[in-house]
């Protein structure tokens, strides 16, 4: 009896039922959209720096944990000292420089050769690898988010550069110089801002990690295992991240909070002759307010699944649109933005149900 008069009250009111459905619709898509994007940039870092096959990565004191927002960089022959440790097979100095001119991203400045010795070597899907001081190699993504194919020029850091190579992605950055070339654009001529280093075996990493650490001036460098730095690129990890999500979340509740609250209490002040009704009838307060709150679940239950449909047709949009921008939805983002639509929702109508609980009877059937 409850549930089909809440569904003919409903359907009764078609167009506030739709904007109750669609603001919680937008509540679920800002968090999922929002924090997707935050949590798919971080999740692509870490496969990007995995990527690169390193064991082990060292970074100049002060450095932050996000690659390409290092700190002043050092001079290169500190590869030198790393390649005389034991276990160790590869190093490779690498100098990258973050840009925001179109778009923001790290460009890699490399010396191929002991990249390719840690990485395994790029896999070019056309062209190779560099010829002059002025190529550059880009990725798949990037080249198809650009619209680009070897022999373009682009432009980058105020110079022109002519993609001599496009490779799979995956390789730490999107953008590769020779580091030559980059030293010289940023005025860091002999510095590296990051080494990579390949072990023999990924299990002599802390070891390896300590011996660095007691070599002379080295104390202070940022010296990581892969396996501790992966477990550091975290939302906590990094500054202000955090806060983002939780300001998102914030103004997502608000906004299903308001437009629940507005809907509802326009509604129980339409129905006052009709509670009235129902309580002459003999329907308690909790009857009352459990079927205002329960006519809301219905509400916030259809606008997380259209939300969550809106969510993933727009990742779909700005995957085909901004081929580098990576969107993770999670389940466990899912399960959240559930929660929260549904507890801003039922929060935002607890005062309306209230309200209807409390007329009396008798003004009620009075009312016209």
């Amino acid at each position: 009896m409850m549930n089909r008069m809440i569904i003919a009250n409903l359907v009764h009111r078609p167009f506030r039922t739709i904007i109750s459905i669609v603001a919680v619709a937008v509540e679920v898509t800002l968090i999922l959209l929002i924090v997707g994007i935050m949590l798919g940039m971080l999740q692509d870092s870490r496969n990007r720096q995995m990527g690169i096959g390193a064991d082990i990565m060292v970074q100049p004191p002060g450095s932050s944990l996000l690659m390409g927002v290092s700190g002043a960089p050092v001079s290169v022959k500190i590869a030198d000292k790393l390649r005389k440790l034991q276990h160790v097979v590869a190093v490779t100095p690498i100098i990258n420089q973050l840009t925001t001119a179109g778009a923001v991203k790290v460009i890699y400045g490399i010396d191929l050769p002991s990249f390719n010795a840690v990485s395994g070597g790029f896999t070019y899907l056309s062209g190779g690898p560099f010829q002059q001081p002025d190529d550059v190699i880009i990725d798949d993504l990037e080249a198809a988010s650009r619209h680009l194919k070897v022999g373009d020029t682009v432009e980058m850091l105020n110079h022109t550069f002519r993609v001599c190579g496009i490779v799979e992605h995956g390789k730490g950055a999107r953008d590769f110089l020779q580091m030559s070339t980059l030293q010289d654009l940023v005025g860091a001529t002999g510095k590296a801002s990051i080494f990579y280093v390949k072990l023999d075996n990924p299990n002599n990493a802390d070891a390896v990690v300590q011996e660095i650490k007691a070599i002379p001036g080295m104390q202070q460098y940022g010296v990581h295992s892969l396996k501790e730095w992966l477990s550091l690129m975290t939302t906590s990890a990094i500054p202000g991240l955090s806060t983002v999500i939780d300001v998102v979340i914030g103004i997502a509740m608000i906004i299903g909070f308001i437009v629940i609250f507005q809907a509802m209490y326009a509604a129980v002040m339409e129905r006052t002759r009709e509670i009235g009704i129902l309580k002459s009838l003999g329907a308690g307060k909790l009857y009352i307010v459990n079927a205002v709150l329960r006519e809301t679940l219905v509400i916030a239950i259809g606008g997380v699944l259209l939300g969550i449909v809106i969510s993933y047709v727009a990742r779909a949009g700005l995957k085909t649109r901004f081929q580098t921008l990576p969107v993770l939805i999670s389940s466990a983002w899912l399960l959240k933005a559930t929660v929260i639509a549904l507890i801003g929702s039922l929060l935002g109508a607890l005062y309306p149900a209230i309200k209807a609980a409390r007329k009396d009877p008798i003004d009620a059937l009075a009312y016209e």
